[in-house]
């Protein structure tokens, strides 16, 4: 992954986020308006930090509940009323945790890999360790992107021992999905919910594999808040579900299940006192992503191999520096690197360039201009307003459509380019002690 990191002296540094994502800095900036509704709550910027564990075994019952459909993709969806929580009771048809368990834990699986983690740059076995679970019978799982990142030799185990090989269909980063293939027929899968008619003070149920060696544990609590807002560490800025469901290394990528035994959330982060799993002391502060938030991205990586209609500007971008500001040149994202035959460059925009705002919307930094893209669809035309040797314009483009092709071309452009990235962090650094990884992929 590629980060922008913002570097804080270690005085801010007050609360971190683990369980594969860590969180710090002070005051976070706050976030741009996304596609999501209720209350938007910051927190600070996400990095990847993957712990290791082993998986291992157990037993299995089945309970079956509700009424399910089955989409175009071959995903299984329940239904659920809009009124089945009230002040004073909970609606016939929900089940207890130990129901919710049992009808679930054959279709949770532990995922294993090779990652190159080590000084000497050695394939290192058992080097991460998450969890997912399976949407279709014919072997598609459902994981957090940041599970497989960079990870070789994929294996998925499941409650009864039994362990395959798996390969990558395609992936989401922003969004933190990945879908994996296993070659199996007749797996048990989960029935995926309706996050967004969750309520705050629902129960619900992680099943997952907390330090990757506590496999296949049941853990239990509450919806604690909705449609968290949480920046992660490339600008990202991600909806989230708030739970005080107990949460850790290895459970990244499992499912949270309501009342009603169906994912309603793909269990990523927690909080911690600190960088480091074993000594956190702030307790029961987790996240899930909504399932309804990417259920149709799920469903287009199985079909495409990627999530079809995504922008792509096919730029490079760094935050304008402080000092910059301070000698009168205007806040915004400063193009560094243009990939070639991308809408970005048939538009006009140059090498230098400092994009201010979107269609009239005003932009300061890198997060706030990803944030406006990612409002649109592949296809649609923006207008950027640039600052430009001292003037001021504004150009028209039409977005082009991310696709896999087009992220290894611009992977490409990052490493052609990182020789002169790492001089420029070195001069940035000895200017004004802190540097940023410029944002790429789109």
């Amino acid at each position: 992954m590629y980060y922008n990191d913002y570097n804080r002296p270690p005085e801010d540094q007050q609360a971190f986020v683990t369980n594969d994502y860590h969180v710090h800095g002070g005051e976070p900036p706050q976030p741009p308006k996304k596609k999501h509704t209720g209350a938007k709550i910051a927190a600070a910027c996400l990095v990847c930090a993957l712990i290791g564990g082993a998986v291992g075994g157990g037993g299995a019952m089945y309970f079956s509940s509700g009424q399910n459909t089955t989409t175009d993709a071959g995903l299984t969806e329940g239904t659920r009323s809009t009124a089945a929580m009230t002040v004073s009771n909970v609606a016939t048809g929900t089940l207890d945790f130990s129901q919710v368990y049992a009808n679930n834990l054959a279709s949770v699986v532990g995922v294993n890999g090779d990652a190159t983690t080590n000084y000497f740059g050695q394939q290192v076995r058992n080097a991460v360790s998450g969890s997912g679970f399976v949407i279709r019978s014919d072997g598609y799982i459902l994981t957090n992107y940041h599970v497989i990142d960079g990870v070789d030799n994929i294996t998925v185990s499941f409650s009864d021992g039994t362990t395959y090989d798996a390969t990558l269909v395609g992936g989401e980063q922003e969004n933190d999905i990945a879908v994996l293939k296993i070659d199996a027929t007749g797996l048990q899968v989960v029935t995926l919910g309706d996050s967004s008619a969750l309520q705050v003070g629902e129960p619900v149920v992680a099943i997952g594999n907390p330090l990757g060696e506590l496999t296949f544990t049941c853990t239990v609590g509450y919806v604690s808040a909705k449609d968290r807002s949480v920046t992660m560490s490339d600008g990202t800025v991600m909806n989230m579900l708030q739970t005080d469901a107990a949460i850790n290394s290895g459970n990244s990528g499992g499912p949270l299940f309501d009342s009603y035994g169906q994912v309603v959330g793909i269990v990523s982060a927690k909080y911690s006192s600190s960088s480091t799993t074993s000594s956190a002391s702030i307790e029961g502060i987790g996240f899930a992503i909504p399932i309804s938030d990417v259920k149709d991205m799920v469903s287009d990586i199985i079909t495409y191999g990627y999530v079809t209609g995504k922008p792509n500007v096919g730029i490079m971008m760094n935050d304008v520096s402080s000092s910059a500001i301070q000698y009168g040149i205007p806040e915004g994202a400063e193009v560094k690197a243009i990939l070639s035959g991308s809408c970005a460059e048939k538009a006009g925009l140059q090498v230098g360039d400092i994009i201010t705002a979107v269609s009239g919307t005003t932009v300061s930094d890198v997060t706030a201009l990803k944030s406006e893209i990612n409002e649109h669809k592949a296809g649609e035309s923006v207008t950027f307003s640039i600052y430009r040797s001292g003037q001021t314009m504004e150009i028209t483009l039409t977005l082009d459509e991310s696709s896999q092709e087009r992220q290894a071309a611009m992977d490409k452009l990052y490493e052609e380019y990182q020789a002169q990235l790492q001089q420029e962090q070195q001069q940035q650094q000895q200017q004004s002690g802190s540097y940023s990884f410029p944002y790429f992929g789109w």
